[in-house]
């Protein structure tokens, strides 16, 4: 099948989807035609429909090895295709390690939106014992130690995330919030400017670099 037919192809499955909002037919219908390298060859030169398509069909079922793709996506031309990319993303990091793995990263995130740090910390720092290239797990724990003040353990978190996964806007934000609460301005400004550079349309990241630049001028 020719390039060309196999984005047309895509793109009438993506239509069906936004009509009928059927995501499982969606699924079934790329997961028996397209292959991961198909998909990722449509992010980076297909129309913006195949983009988009290919974006949603990755966050379905796309491995760790389209991280790096995904993340060029977060500065695509196109809204869709960047709201798509960033959710993608987050889909991809809470699926990167074993099912077992997975399944205690969605405990720790329970933990966490129940309101009970201590607990989700202690949960993280098992599960980094047992997976400790597992990226997400340092995340869910920086965000635990946030939410303790724990803002020192939680900035180091952030950067154990960035060596693991350069792509990770969410420990990008969340580093320069630790530095914010430890006063450190000028560490913040450049860490906001890195998540510029990873998200140039992000209005919210332009208005703290331009703030945390005015002060710094002051």
């Amino acid at each position: 099948m020719s390039e060309p037919r196999t984005a047309s192809l895509l793109v009438d499955y993506y239509e069906s989807f936004l009509r009928d909002q059927d995501l499982s037919a969606f699924r079934l219908n790329v997961g028996a035609r397209y292959t991961e390298g198909t998909l990722l060859r449509l992010v980076e030169s297909g129309t913006t429909p195949a983009r988009r398509a290919a974006v949603l069909s990755l966050g379905l079922s796309g491995t760790m090895r389209v991280n790096e793709t995904l993340g060029r996506a977060l500065r695509d031309e196109d809204p869709s295709v960047r709201n798509l990319a960033q959710n993608a993303l987050w889909a991809i990091w809470f699926r990167a390690d074993t099912p077992e793995n997975n399944a205690s990263l969605m405990e720790i995130q329970e933990l966490t939106s129940r309101g009970k740090p201590e607990a989700a910390a202690a949960a993280a720092t098992s599960l980094i014992g047992r997976a400790p290239q597992f990226a997400e797990a340092y995340n869910r724990r920086a965000i635990a130690y946030f939410a303790q003040g724990r803002f020192v353990e939680s900035a180091a978190d952030c950067r154990r995330v960035l060596d693991r996964n350069p792509c990770h806007f969410g420990a990008l934000a969340g580093l320069g919030q630790c530095y914010l609460r430890l006063d450190d301005q000028a560490e913040a400004l450049k860490v906001f400017r890195r998540a510029l550079k990873l998200q140039p349309y992000n209005e919210g990241l332009r208005e703290s670099v331009a703030a945390l630049e005015g002060k710094i001028k002051d």
